[in-house]
């Protein structure tokens, strides 16, 4: 009998990637107006170099381990109380500014205080730019009234619960709000599966966890024994991990629920 269902946040309830994509495409504008210079193009050389960069700190192996990619690099401030986050806020504001610097020199443009400026304003234009899919409210509005919920998120809880606070519609929906960045360890590790059924004083059979990656979502939740239903969006092709389920939308969800009364 299923009690509860977890819910991945980015990308399956937020819109992260639209929100990155937004940002970015205000941000190079700037820079077309500046320099005339194609703003595809110059997105594809930050993001490029953003990676390059993000790989080759010391930082890299714990963003990993938390999971925090090199976009949320180019706009959270890492304000967590930890030594690896302490590291991170010292290390992100050389690499926002390098990023978007080496993206220019990219396109011929040597211009590092242009490079700041971009720099600093792609955070305010993700800030100003949450989206949240269609289908989310209506889901949880008909979830809760029938299941208990609880956020299971990747991330720095600085930079999620800001993700949360720019959309703060979506928190009350939640009993439970587990970040990886607090627990210590990110998604696929079977730990913070586990340690999310026993803030729920759940069993692993009365629960299902939903999320679009299945490299962390499927993964992590496969391991701890808990049934998983892949959000496929954008119909990527399955690789080795084996969801319960795949959905294209939110509101399938539902059909699954009632064949699992």
């Amino acid at each position: 009998m299923i009690k509860a269902v977890f819910f991945d946040l980015d990308d399956t309830l937020l819109w992260d990637q639209k929100s990155i994509k937004e940002a970015f495409v205000a941000t190079c504008k700037i820079a077309e107006e500046r320099y005339g210079v194609d703003p595809i193009r110059l997105e594809e050389e930050v993001r490029e170099a953003a990676r390059n960069l993000y790989s080759s700190y010391e930082t890299y192996d714990f963003t990993q381990m938390i999971g925090i990619n090199p976009f949320e690099g180019l706009w959270g401030n890492f304000l967590d109380d930890q030594d690896d986050f302490r590291k991170m806020k010292e290390i992100v504001p050389a690499y926002r500014k390098d990023a978007w610097t080496a993206g220019l020199k990219a396109m011929g443009i040597d211009d590092p205080e242009f490079g700041y400026e971009l720099a600093e304003r792609f955070p305010q234009e993700r800030q100003n730019l949450p989206f949240v899919y269609e289908e989310t409210f209506e889901t949880l509005d008909k979830l809760k009234e029938n299941y208990r919920l609880l956020l299971l998120t990747n991330g720095s809880p600085d930079l999620q619960n800001t993700k949360l606070s720019i959309t703060p519609e979506l928190v009350p929906y939640f009993e439970k709000i587990v970040i990886s960045g607090d627990f210590g360890k990110g998604k696929p590790d079977q730990g913070i599966f586990e340690h999310a059924l026993s803030l729920m004083s759940l069993d692993k059979d009365e629960v299902i966890m939903v999320g679009d990656n299945l490299m962390t979502d499927v993964l992590g939740a496969n391991r701890a024994g808990i049934k998983t239903v892949w959000i496929n969006r954008h119909d990527k092709d399955r690789n080795e991990v084996i969801p319960t389920y795949e959905i294209q939308h939110l509101e399938q969800l539902f059909p699954i629920l009632e064949e699992l009364k």
